[in-house]
């Protein structure tokens, strides 16, 4: 399903594919290029916050180590 957010940054429409009607992740908006952390839940958005840099590399890493551990 695709979802359309509006960026709070530079107000521009986005738009990505999501799989559940919940979904708590980063998002980047394709025009301005900031990162958001978002949670949809029932296609509506209930939060979307700034994410630095630094914490969407620490996000990315505890999603690899959860990765791998669900491979064995």
């Amino acid at each position: 399903m695709m979802f359309t957010i509006t960026c709070p940054s530079c107000k521009t429409e986005g738009k990505f594919s999501i799989l559940e009607s919940k979904y708590v992740g980063p998002y980047k908006c394709w025009k301005c290029r900031e990162f958001f952390q978002v949670l949809i839940d029932n296609n509506e958005l209930k939060k979307c916050e700034p994410l630095t840099q630094e914490e969407l590399e620490k996000q990315q890493e505890v999603e690899a180590l959860k990765a791998k551990f669900q491979q064995k």
